[in-house]
């Protein structure tokens, strides 16, 4: 179902934001693209901005920062792995080899959150729910559909996410060389190798937003500013595209095959 009123399952992607350099350039792009509504809060709450697909909480776009002396962050999309317990998660991402970026950090009473690598360095974030759950739509045009990890060693990401969040990961029932996260017996994201990326990429989440037309949404894009990294092709689960936004955040575009 497109609208989601459940909790989320502890491991289950449950939100994906951008921190972005220019972040009301980001907010206009979104906007036309995917048809996202959002305006930065006030600054005493970090100027973030939930974008809203018909009044629905769809995904987050902040500002770019830096504490002084230390290097800017990359405009990436993160991915938000959910959590019942952001301390206990924590100090499991902790004990299995992950490395800690930004340690627990309440949210006023939205929730909790924190920010890690895994042991390949593929960066996640993790959600601890108050009044905020995660993402309120999902699985229809200009949502968010897919998460998909890119990493280099499938056995040490399986040991990895299994110890910090009990995903299990399994191969995915008719493609090669592609694996499910499965949380409860339900596939809520996907897992492929590195080699299926240009060289030198380093590991990392993909997120997937569903559109109506791949290859119209994609020619809005170019007329925006933003970047063909695959073009669109066929796949086992739909047509999709890989791109980046103009200030260079990569995401992939897909329409999902009727099921």
């Amino acid at each position: 179902m497109p609208d989601v009123t459940a909790p989320y399952y502890t491991g289950t992607p449950c939100w994906v934001d951008l921190m972005a350099k220019d972040q009301q350039a980001a907010l206009d792009f979104y906007r036309d693209l995917l048809g996202w509504q959002g305006r930065p809060a006030p600054d005493e709450f970090g100027g973030y901005a939930v974008c809203e697909l018909n009044g629905r909480a769809a995904a987050g776009i902040g500002r770019a920062t830096a504490p002084e002396g230390t290097q800017e962050p990359p405009t990436v999309w993160t991915s938000y792995l959910a959590s019942t317990d952001a301390q206990a998660t924590q100090d499991a991402v902790v004990g299995a080899g992950g490395t800690l970026l930004v340690p627990v950090t309440d949210v006023g009473d939205l929730g909790r959150m924190l920010i890690a690598a895994d042991p390949q360095g593929a960066v996640f974030g993790v959600w601890q729910a108050g009044e905020f759950s995660g993402a309120q739509v999902a699985d229809e045009p200009g949502a968010l559909t897919w998460n998909e990890l890119h990493t280099g060693d499938v056995p040490a990401a399986t040991a990895f996410y299994g110890e910090a969040f009990g995903i299990e990961i399994e191969p995915m029932d008719g493609a090669e060389a592609y694996w499910e996260l499965r949380v409860g017996g339900r596939a809520v994201g996907g897992v492929t190798l590195l080699d299926n990326d240009p060289p030198g990429t380093p590991a990392h989440w993909l997120t997937y937003f569903s559109v109506d037309d791949v290859d119209s949404t994609v020619d809005a894009l170019v007329r925006r500013g933003g970047t063909v990294l695959a073009p669109p092709f066929d796949m086992v689960a739909g047509r999709m595209t890989v791109v980046a936004d103009p200030q260079g955040a990569p995401f992939a575009m897909i329409k999902p095959r009727p099921m």
